[in-house]
């Protein structure tokens, strides 16, 4: 098939072409002869969209410097928009300041409201509403405000996203993980412990100061605009950059924004990637950190560590150089240089604390993914639950200890798991005896005993500790 710019393509595999399945895929694309690998990018469930995707893609691999300039009529079409809303729907997200759920949306009648939406944008009468403003409770007491756009303007921003991600995919680094497709977070902690595996344990442990709040809006205007010069596409970024945020007991008609981007918002981790992606290709230029000084960068959207055989003045000042060129701060209280060398957790990435002792790398879940995995057992696990039944707690209990034991499945220390284990048990042995004065009888057999009976998930992978 013919794609933008010449490019021939033969696809490996055609029955995964449009596979939803998570991790890497790639088509194989020729380009001026050259046989080059192409990332799946959304996995657009239509041959239409999927062909849009790749010739945005391939048109951005080939010509570096180009600037896409007609993309807005690509927003409303009507398999893009209707792929959009089923991606936003997938996410069961809560409703906007305008209450509007999925359900009434598609009680009234789906096909007209995107009709609706589509003449919207076709006329460019669009406009989006304000966002909500939730305030969601951090381990260390602080909280970390969510932007809620309506369902309207998230399906707006996901059409979007579809054609820009392709584009910008082209130009993003390797040492980028967050928010792109096929990519994860446990593929960046891979990444950690193989510069640790190297040699690479002097650790510069980087921590951006309220990244998404604020991102000064010219900066992520500049960026875009680099490799997008259609005014409507354009015009759209920046209606949803300056709409007013709207909290709980302030003005009705919100307050004004004129920084950051809503940490919530569809099109959000794109423009915060994009932004930061100026970091990265600093790093990695010809003359830069990575090949000057050997030195690593791993970034997680915008949590970063860099990683080198020693830290010194001149590392600091290229990471602090790069960040006030973006007219970003460091968090000076959690940014610090640290040795990797020795037993315990000497540093924490994304979850995970890394330490090197005894010629290896040692991972283990945080102290703070600990404390917050105890806090969330404390939550399911109460009495008023336990008087109701015991398989509805160990049903609900599951899903999170699974989850939990799939994301840390690359720790290397085994004893954790078994001491979350004697946790778990101990929490419901101490509540089983006080559902009444008298002595409880839903651990008769013995706790260890009826919670294997019950089924309940054991993260060490046996039975809990000293059953």
């Amino acid at each position: 098939m013919q794609g933008v710019g010449g490019a021939d393509s033969t696809n490996e595999g055609e029955t995964n072409k449009l596979s939803g399945g998570k991790g890497h895929y790639f088509i194989r694309v020729c380009m001026r002869g050259e046989l080059i690998r192409l990332p799946m990018l959304l996995r657009i469930e239509n041959e239409k969209g999927y062909d849009l995707q790749r010739k945005l893609y391939q048109k951005a691999k080939q010509e570096p410097e180009f600037r896409f300039y007609s993309l807005y009529d690509k927003v409303y079409r009507g398999d893009i928009l209707e792929t959009a809303y089923n991606r936003c729907r997938s996410n069961r997200g809560k409703p906007g300041i305008d209450g509007v759920t999925f359900e009434q949306i598609e009680t009234q009648c789906l096909s007209e409201w995107l009709e609706s939406l589509k003449e919207d944008l076709r006329g460019k009468s669009y406009r989006p509403q304000a966002v909500r403003r939730v305030n969601i409770p951090k381990a260390d007491g602080s909280t970390r405000p969510l932007g809620i756009p309506t369902i309207r303007d998230r399906v707006v921003q996901m059409a979007v996203l579809i054609l820009l991600e392709p584009i910008f995919e082209a130009d993003f680094e390797d040492c980028s993980y967050g928010f792109r497709p096929g990519r994860s977070a446990q593929e960046a902690v891979s990444a950690v412990k193989e510069h640790m595996d190297q040699g690479f344990l002097a650790v510069y442990d980087a921590d951006f100061k309220k990244f998404f709040d604020s991102i000064p809006h010219e900066v992520i205007m500049e960026t875009v605009r680099k490799r997008i010069a259609d005014k409507g596409i354009l015009s759209l970024i920046r209606q949803w950059l300056k709409v007013p945020i709207v909290e709980r007991g302030g003005p009705r008609q919100g307050k004004k924004n004129h920084q950051g981007t809503p940490q919530g918002g569809v099109i959000s981790p794109l423009l915060a990637n994009v932004v930061l992606n100026e970091l990265d290709q600093a790093w990695n230029e010809e003359g830069g950190p990575r090949r000057k000084h050997n030195a690593r960068l791993v970034r997680y959207a915008d949590d970063l560590v860099i990683l080198a055989r020693y830290i010194g003045k001149p590392l600091r000042d290229k990471l602090f150089e790069c960040v006030t060129r973006l007219d970003l701060k460091l968090n000076e209280d959690k940014t610090r240089i640290v040795d990797g060398k020795g037993w315990g957790e000497k540093f924490s990435f994304l979850g995970y604390g890394f330490s090197y002792n005894a010629g290896r790398v040692w991972l283990r879940s945080s102290k703070k993914a600990v404390k917050k995995l105890q806090e969330k057992i404390c939550q399911i696990v109460t009495r008023e639950k336990l008087k109701i039944g015991l398989e509805e707690v160990i049903s609900e209990l599951n899903v999170v200890l699974k989850g939990w034991k799939a994301y840390f499945s690359q720790s290397t220390r085994q004893k954790e798991f078994r001491d979350l284990d004697f946790y778990i048990a101990g929490r419901f042995y101490r509540l089983g005896k006080k559902l009444s004065q008298r002595r409880s009888k839903l651990f008769k057999r013995g706790v260890y005993a009826t919670l294997k009976s019950q089924g309940l998930y054991s993260l060490s992978g046996g039975l809990p500790v000293n059953a």
